[in-house]
């Protein structure tokens, strides 16, 4: 540690001042070794110095003070000194506490991360597993990818891009939750159906091309306006064929769907003969085409009423709309192929007649064909006139009901085949059986007859029978259910049974509709019968009956 001198000879001269002794310094003395010539305070404690001998108590006064000063500079700088390392040794305390407290904030969190970590790893020990499925309903989901939760995650994908851009083409044709949304010959009939559609309209590109050139399309002589008039009166025909059919088979179509639907594409074909026919006799080509338009009125109407009854059997989770739409698809896209079809069919056969018959009576064998093994897939679960008389008659023979798969391969189509059928084989019971009878259309016996066993047999029931000519016929009360017309019909069939036993036909059908009715209906409910009501023409006949006592009538 060191001071400067010039403080000193400041401190040395104040002392002197205190003493009022005034000391003289000459500006050109020697000094020795302080050569510090800045202030005249250090010159004048320098020229003490020199002369000390001569005052000892000057130089007593001034070492004492020099060296008091010296003390006091001393100690401070020592005060200061130890001031500083104090503070050092502080921080460096300081400094050490934060290093120990950040070691263990960080041993701490360490822990906690490792406390996590391990449990963590104990909750991915189970692993979770997240499946992805795609579908617009929970009958037509399909798996799409699996996405796997644990300490990295990983998604597998099941199916491919071309997969699921087919599904989604298919579902332009086919219903919402296919497969399991609509019954099973669903596929069949809808495959068959296709396939005789997509003939029709092969078939339909030839019989217009004769139908025009038969109107005279390409000829001089031929006018705009007879050939407007001539496609006026086939247009109009056909409606009033439509309406006309309609009237009188409307309400039989419901209950007889497989049977009209095969007549109305027959229709179809035997229309569009019509129209192939009509070149070739032009006298009566007014007559021909008007005949051909009334045979595809009558197509139209059926197929229409048809289709909405197997729309309603094909829709198992009331999505008739759907299944009629995407029919609507399904058809659009063979009639477009068809007429592709039908066009290139018709290039080629230009000119050449022979061609275009064979080509024509190949395609309408092929349709019927295809309209056959159709109607043939459907089994149709609804109880009508055929469909009762063979379930019952199995039922009486073997005590079984067939399921309607069975019932489908053995009920008729076609009364023209129910007549051949009859001719081979045991009459089906459905024949003598007439629903809906008119009361007064019965004589003076029969009604005598009908009242007798109205008494005993028929007093709390809703409908009465009537054996007449071999026929049972069923008289319906006005106020008769759909439960009711069924019962009867069953009833009837039973006498109609019993007819050739020659046993009392009221007595002995009630017996068996006592024991054995409900029986019946109950195994027709198990194997997936329909039993609310029977599907039948509609009854325009009913009666109303009461008993009144002879007393009351005197009074």
């Amino acid at each position: 540690m060191h001071f400067t001198r010039a403080k000193a000879g400041a401190a040395v001269l104040a002392k002197f001042m205190e003493l009022k002794r005034v000391v003289t310094v000459s500006k050109d003395s020697n000094f020795g070794s302080f050569s510090m010539t800045k202030t005249t305070e250090a010159k004048a404690l320098l020229r003490l110095w020199v002369s000390f001998k001569e005052d000892k108590w000057v130089t007593r006064e001034l070492v004492r003070g020099l060296l008091g000063k010296l003390g006091f500079w001393i100690e401070n700088l020592w005060s200061l000194e130890i001031v500083g390392l104090v503070l050092r040794q502080k921080l460096k305390v300081e400094e050490k506490s934060k290093d120990l407290g950040f070691q263990l904030w960080r041993k701490k969190r360490k822990n906690i991360n490792k406390k996590l970590g391990m449990e963590a790893s104990k909750k991915t020990e189970q692993q979770l597993i997240i499946e992805e499925w795609n579908g617009s309903s929970s009958t037509k989901l399909f798996k799409t990818a699996i996405i796997t939760v644990s300490p990295t995650l990983e998604i597998h994908r099941s199916v491919n891009r071309f997969n699921h851009v087919w599904r989604r083409i298919l579902d332009a044709f086919v219903p919402e939750g296919f497969q399991d949304s609509v019954t099973p010959d669903y596929v069949p009939f809808q495959v068959w159906d296709s396939l005789q559609g997509l003939s029709t309209y092969i078939r339909t590109m030839l019989s217009t091309q004769a139908l025009l050139s038969a109107i005279g399309v390409g000829e001089k002589s031929a006018t705009i306006i007879g050939a407007t008039f001539q496609w006026f009166l086939r247009d109009l025909t056909g409606m009033l064929g439509g309406i006309l059919f309609t009237f009188y088979q409307g309400s039989n179509l419901d209950s007889n769907a497989k049977m009209w639907r095969l007549v109305a594409d027959l229709m179809n074909d035997l229309g569009m003969l019509m129209d192939l026919l009509s070149p070739l006799f032009p006298s009566a080509f007014i007559f021909i085409v008007c005949l051909g338009s009334l045979s595809r009125s009558f197509t139209g109407v059926a197929s229409g009423a048809t289709r909405a009854a197997l729309t309603q059997h094909f829709a198992l989770q009331n999505n008739a709309a759907d299944i009629s739409a995407k029919e609507g698809s399904q058809e659009t896209m063979a009639t477009m192929i068809g007429m592709a079809l039908g066009m290139l069919l018709a290039r080629i056969t230009t000119e050449n007649p022979v061609a275009i018959w064979f080509s024509f009576l190949s395609l309408t064998m092929f349709h019927m064909y295809a309209n056959y093994k159709a109607v043939r897939c459907l089994a149709l679960d609804s109880l009508n006139f055929e469909r009762s008389s063979i379930l019952l008659q199995h039922f009486i023979e073997t005590g079984q009901v067939l399921s309607p798969k069975q019932v489908s391969t053995m009920e008729p189509v076609l009364p023209l085949w129910t007549t051949l059928r009859l001719s081979k084989s045991a009459k089906l019971l459905h024949t003598d059986v007439k629903l809906g009878l008119r009361v007064s259309s019965l004589d003076h016996l029969e009604m005598a007859n009908l009242l007798n066993s109205a008494r005993p047999f028929y007093r709390k029931a809703k409908y009465l029978l009537v054996e007449r000519k071999g026929i049972v016929s069923v008289i319906m009360h006005k106020d008769s259910s759909a439960a009711d017309t069924l019962k009867s019909y069953i009833h009837a069939l039973v006498m109609a049974n019993l007819m050739d036993e020659k046993r009392s036909l009221h007595l002995e059908s009630q017996s068996w509709m006592d024991k054995q009715y409900e029986i019946f209906i109950h195994k027709l409910k198990s194997s997936g019968w329909k039993t609310e009501r029977l599907l039948s023409p509609s009854i325009i006949w009913k009666a109303d009956w009461y008993g009144e006592s002879l007393d009351e009538k005197n009074d």
